[in-house]
């Protein structure tokens, strides 16, 4: 389990993220939904202990995660950044083992079962025929794809997911957060997924969080929080939420006025 109590994070004299709490159940999806600089990616590094605090604590299993040695962090907590620096070919098979390196003997070698694990998550991506293309050769969504593989394989209890479905298409969009879903209901892994598509978050997670200018104005269930009036706050347009006729979940349009 991973829970931020009332962290704030500094950059100099500008603060990122203000006295911000959350917490990652077992099982669970929480979406971070806000503009452009709300400080949504920087709170996602903060939960890995990848960001210096200014004040409050992350915990991992109820210690604090600096007490943890990063292998350990690594064994625990699978990251997805926004961008994934590729400057060597190396093929996608061997990528998605990259995944493994927590797990790994002094050697540093991959085992038989490494191997398996990794081409089980290429299976579950629908990247099995993808195996020995280079990643530098790939498409963005396409990358994007073998990045989720990646973590997958890595076989952490909690993700951390940064625009998991940027660059993908409607329909490996849905795929991808299915298939977090469905890890977080079959192996109850926690998922904390950065968003921009609120209406992807409404059908896929449990709890909401709106942040802007580095302050969570709402947590709460989907319907809670995505609301006209929060998302007229959030992102000051004009709304209309109602009701998908077929989930139920909250469907949310901006609203242009025509001119003229």
């Amino acid at each position: 389990m991973l829970e931020a109590r009332h962290i704030t994070i500094k950059f100099e004299q500008r603060t990122a993220v203000a006295d911000v709490s959350l917490r990652a159940e077992p099982g669970q999806v929480i979406a971070i939904i806000g503009p452009n600089g709300a400080g949504k990616s920087t709170l996602l590094r903060a939960l890995n202990g990848s960001v210096g605090l200014a004040s409050g604590e992350v915990f991992l299993n109820e210690k604090p995660i600096a007490t943890y040695a990063r292998r350990s962090v690594a064994r625990q907590i699978a990251v997805v950044a926004q961008e994934s620096d590729l400057r060597f070919p190396v093929t996608v098979m061997e990528f998605v083992l990259g995944g493994r390196y927590a797990w790994t003997n002094a050697w540093g070698w991959e085992t038989e079962r490494d191997v398996e694990i990794a081409r089980d998550v290429l299976r579950q991506t629908e990247l099995e025929t993808f195996a020995d293309r280079l990643m530098n050769k790939l498409s963005g969504g396409e990358r994007q794809r073998v990045i989720m593989a990646r973590t997958l394989a890595t076989e952490a209890k909690t993700f951390l997911l940064d625009e998991p479905t940027a660059n993908l298409d409607l329909a490996h969009q849905a795929a991808m957060l299915k298939l977090v879903r469905n890890c977080c209901d079959r192996d109850q892994t926690a998922a904390v997924v950065v968003t921009h598509d609120v209406n992807l978050a409404a059908e896929f997670a449990d709890r909401v969080m709106l942040l802007k200018n580095g302050r969570a104005i709402a947590v709460g269930r989907p319907h809670e929080v995505l609301t006209t009036n929060l998302m007229h706050e959030l992102f000051g347009l004009q709304i209309l939420v109602d009701a998908h006729p077929i989930s139920g979940a909250p469907r949310i349009t901006p609203v242009h006025a025509r001119q003229g």
